[in-house]
């Protein structure tokens, strides 16, 4: 009896573990590796981890909700340190009357590229690195998604070399290469401008390539 206690624990847990796996949306550039990160924001971000630098961020509805800060005249910015070149990263968010957020990444000192969210659609882009300098913005396919306030989204973004390709609730995909995007990034962070707007179940993972890109990619750039 002891013997089938254990093999059905161990069933269990396998059946878990999987099950689990299957759960998460599907990465189409990498492949997830070793778990780096996972925050729920159930909680007020700690701040050894994280750095609010403008907005008012507080724990609202189990969630983690950011509101502009008129006076700052800057949007809403909290990041987090983490050396890394290639990752996938993933998050809820919803909008409630923010106009426009962003997840960002970044090296040693400057904006390297983000995921773009507004209420019409959202894209991948290559930042501007230099400002004043003759490097540009490049923002990659603008995809035309309705993202109502109230409603959440799950976004999967994954960086590869000099290739980022952002995915949202499993459906549609923004993607584009440059080589600032294949830098040692440092840091990463959610930013909101407008009224406010909710994050939540973050997590970050190793990547590896997926062997399927370059045939995902072909139908992908087909379908534009």
């Amino acid at each position: 009896m002891r013997t089938q206690a254990i093999l059905a624990l161990i069933f269990s847990t396998t059946f878990a573990v999987a099950h689990a796996a299957d759960a998460l949306p599907k990465t189409l550039l990498t492949e997830r590796g070793k778990e780096l990160i996972s925050d729920d924001f159930s909680k007020q971000p700690d701040k050894p981890d994280w750095k609010i630098a403008k907005g008012k961020w507080v724990i609202a509805d189990g969630a983690l909700k950011c509101a502009e800060i008129k006076s700052d005249n800057h949007g809403g910015n909290m990041r987090r340190t983490l050396a890394f070149k290639d990752a996938v990263f993933q998050f809820d968010f919803k909008f409630d009357g923010a106009k426009a957020l962003s997840f960002s990444i970044n090296d040693a000192k400057e904006h390297v590229c983000r995921a773009v969210f507004n209420p019409t659609g959202f894209r991948a882009q290559k930042d501007d690195h230099d400002h004043d300098g003759p490097d540009k913005a490049a923002p990659f396919a603008l995809k035309a998604v309705k993202l109502n306030d109230g409603q959440w989204h799950t976004a999967v973004v994954e960086i590869l070399g000099d290739t980022m390709a952002v995915t949202l609730d499993g459906k549609e995909t923004s993607f584009g290469s440059n080589d600032l995007i294949a830098t040692q990034k440092a840091n990463f962070g959610f930013t909101v401008g407008g009224e406010s707007a909710f994050y939540r179940n973050l997590k970050i993972w190793e990547a590896t390539p997926n062997k399927e890109w370059d045939a995902t990619k072909a139908k992908l750039n087909a379908a534009k």
